[in-house]
């Protein structure tokens, strides 16, 4: 017996064919809007889109980060059907470098027909190091 459902490159070639750049700009904001709402109802921070983001205001002055609202981090919202996990940490590293921001990049990325719950979260080991190790201390467990 052979399946009819699409494999994953045709769903990556049709979702290719389908969205223009202006559509794609589209997809994103709208993921932004998604992810910024999801956040701030989970953690009860007032999270909200950069304006022109990309070019809006953070905390730290200069503009660049794709949401407001998560102080520490710097998020940066991909949605896309190819990922590309290097590529999108080093744009959100160059945003808070030459805003010269201390915050952590982080990165969020969802493809299409996934809840924004099920985004995948990508940051360097050195900083996932450091959020374990507050939420192990926190709970009184010796970590160094």
């Amino acid at each position: 017996m052979t399946s009819t459902e699409p494999t994953k490159d045709d769903l990556v070639k049709k979702a290719k064919r389908r969205v223009s750049p202006r559509g794609s700009k589209q997809k994103g904001d709208k993921y932004e809007r998604e992810l910024a709402a999801y956040l701030s109802g989970e953690l009860g921070l007032d999270v909200s889109r950069a304006i022109l983001s990309g070019g809006g205001r953070t905390f730290c002055g200069a503009g660049g980060s794709d949401l407001t609202g998560l102080p520490g981090f710097w998020p940066e919202a991909k949605r896309t059907e190819s990922f590309a996990a290097h590529a999108a940490m080093a744009q959100a590293e160059r945003g808070k470098t030459a805003s010269r921001c201390p915050d952590t990049p982080v990165v969020f990325s969802r493809r299409n027909n996934m809840t924004t719950e099920d985004s995948l979260v990508v940051m360097r080991a050195k900083d996932w190091i450091k959020l374990y190790r507050a939420w192990a201390q926190g709970r009184g467990y010796p970590v160094k």
